[in-house]
Parts: C-alpha cells; structure tokens; sequence
C-alpha cells in the first residue's frame, strides 16, 4: 500500500520520511499588507496527514551594531570599520533592541491561532537578543508563556564571508579586486568567497533546517530569528524563486515579518518583509 503523505511546496513529502527535499519554481503573489490582529480565528490547515506548521514566521534580528558602522562606512568610502569581535558576537544597537520590543507586540497582537508559542533562533548574540526581548515583550502582555522555549540552530547562522568578513565595499573593491571581479560574474546566488558561502551553500542548510522544522512543529504556529540572507534563502526554498526573482527582491529589513500559511499541503505567502509595526511603535 502507498505511504500516506503531502506534497511540501511542490515536493511529495512522506509522513514516514519526512527528510524530503524542498523544491523551486516560479512563486505565488505575496499580499502586501501584513495581518490585522483580531477574533481568534484557526488558520487554513494542511491537508490530512501532512507535515507542516499551521504559521511559519521569519524575522530578521533588530539592528545591530555592526549594521550601523557599516552603514557609516558606506557614506563614507571608509576601508574599515572598528569591529573586533567575532560576527557571532556582535550585539544590537539601542536602536534594534527597540525593533525587538516593537516585534514582541506585533506578535502579542495576532490572532491566538496565529501566534507563535516555539521559537527557532540562530545562535549569534544579536539573535538571540531579538529573540529574547520579543519573547520577554509578549509574555508581558499576557500573549505567550515567558517559559517559551527557544530552539538554537546553528543552520539559522549569517552567511560566512571567509576573507571579506568585515570588510566595507570600498575595501573589497581596494584589497581584494579579482575577487570583487569574480563576485559581479557569478552573481551572489553562486559566488562563494574563499572560506565563505555562496547564498546557494546557505539555501542547502536552511532546507535542511525546514525538514527538522517541518516535522517538529506540525501543525503549530512558528517564529524563525535570522539573519537577512538566511530569510532570503527561506523565500527562494518556500516560493520557488528563480534566480533572477531572487536577485529583484530588496534586503530583508531589520525586524521585519515574513509570514507563510499551511494550505493544500504547502506552506504558502502571506506577507513579505513587513515593517509597519516598527513604525507604530
């Protein structure tokens, strides 16, 4: 007898083997307004013995303090920025702590089938302090348990730069011109820099992540913390972006919300780097 399943956003995914890979094509629309908080209401579900979350949400960590000496660096021209901590242990700015309050309300603020009661954070230190002043923020609003758990996962990491790590534009462009020549060729889908990743290697490691996840939280609302090229990488996989799709879309915003529903077997878009929340608060 045939094995019961689903079909995960294009691929027949098994209930007894849940480790299916994700596939690509061409995405569905992604509405442009974000959801409005209300009545309780149960999401679309899965179809019968599927395995996937009822909500996936993604998020990008509130802005950190490298974010800001690079933005200075890039009005500047400057060959460096004053940066000597790993990029796992950059912190976030007074600034991105705030995001991540403004972020905790939004999700105190969705609709109780809506909302995220597990978390999945990559490890590096601006992560997790978004994760734990969203969490922090929602619990004291009576939204969500503060005992919550966070899973960390190094899968959810930023991607490696290997010998550009730290370096500004100006300075790549200075320092290491062929491969500054070899990056406009490849195009940033597949140019890996030496010791680094491509966003290719990244997107292999994110899908894996999505069959843990998948299988894990079947059936529940999910919040994922990361970083923008790990929340790029979440698209292409779920709405099967080419790469020239992927390439148009502008860079995930601090804080921002991603939101994809469980419907006809897939998990589908709702809405796509949303920042409204941040300017309400």
């Amino acid at each position: 007898m045939a094995e019961t399943g689903t079909t995960l956003n294009g691929q027949h995914q098994s209930t007894h083997a849940p480790g299916a890979p994700l596939g690509v094509a061409a995405p569905p629309p992604i509405a442009t307004a974000p959801p409005v908080a209300g009545p309780a209401t149960a999401p679309p579900s899965a179809a019968p013995g599927s395995v996937l979350p009822s909500v996936l949400i993604a998020t990008r960590h509130g802005e950190s303090t490298a974010n800001v000496e690079f933005q200075l660096a890039e009005a500047t021209g400057a060959l460096s920025v004053p940066i000597s901590c790993r990029d796992a242990d950059i912190p976030l700015s007074l600034h991105g702590r705030q995001q991540a309050q403004a972020l905790g309300r939004w999700w105190a603020g969705l609709p109780s089938a809506d909302r995220p009661r597990s978390v999945w954070c990559s490890p590096y230190v601006r992560t997790a302090e978004t994760a734990r002043i969203a969490l922090a923020q929602a619990a004291g609003l009576g939204a969500v348990p503060v005992s919550l758990p966070v899973r960390y996962d190094e899968r959810l990491r930023d991607r490696e730069l290997g010998v550009l790590e730290m370096l500004p534009k100006a300075a790549i462009e200075a320092k290491h011109p062929e491969e500054a020549a070899r990056r406009r060729k490849m195009g940033e889908l597949y140019y890996r820099p030496p010791g680094g990743e491509s966003w290719a290697d990244v997107a292999l490691r994110v899908r894996s992540l999505l069959r843990d996840l998948c299988a894990e939280e079947a059936g529940r609302p999910v919040l994922l913390v990361a970083h923008d090229c790990t929340v790029l990488m979440l698209r292409y996989a779920l709405d099967r972006l080419t790469e020239a799709q992927l390439t148009a879309l502008e860079p995930v915003r601090n804080c921002s919300t991603s939101l994809w529903r469980a419907e006809g077997g897939r998990l589908r878009p709702a809405h796509w780097n949303e920042t409204g929340h941040l300017a309400a608060g």
